[in-house]
């Protein structure tokens, strides 16, 4: 299921869209999260992220192990399959960082939009803030980590 889209490996396609949108992500409910008087404008534009972003992440990992069986298969060389599982073991975390952050950033928007924030513990909104934050850069690190390896695996000819 996750092999092609229309004829063409999806893995490629999958992972331009990840790779777009959860740095968008982390950027914008970051923004959120810290600077509440830009939360009218924001608001919409994170809400969709928050929710698009973790499904391309799924895709992207999903497709990805699709792939890595196929390498695996055509018997590369050792010294190649140890850096396509690291490539692999940093989507795997990629991939629970981008929904963890989907997750808390739509409690967050429900939390500011809620007019019964009355019923949440006094540090709740904080936490939540302080989750978003560590999430979103979390988000960025883990992205570099993912995407540079996968580039270097292709670029640099190894696939």
């Amino acid at each position: 299921m996750f092999k092609e889209f229309m004829g063409l490996p999806l893995h490629p396609l999958a992972v331009h869209a990840a790779v777009v949108l959860i740095p968008l992500l982390a950027l914008g409910a970051a923004g959120y999260a810290m600077l509440p008087r830009f939360r009218p404008q924001l608001g919409w534009v994170v809400w969709v992220l928050a929710v698009v972003t973790p499904l391309m992440a799924i895709v992207a990992r999903e497709s990805g192990e699709s792939l890595q069986e196929v390498v695996t298969e055509k018997h590369y060389p050792s010294s190649v399959l140890h850096k396509v599982a690291q490539h692999a073991d940093y989507a795997d975390t990629l991939q629970l960082l981008s929904l963890g952050l989907g997750i808390t950033t739509i409690l967050l928007l429900l939390q500011v939009r809620s007019k019964r924030g009355a019923r949440m513990p006094r540090w709740a909104p904080a936490a939540l803030v302080v989750v978003v934050v560590g999430l979103s850069g979390l988000n960025l690190v883990y992205s570099y980590l993912a995407g540079d390896s996968g580039a270097k695996l292709v670029w640099t000819g190894v696939l």
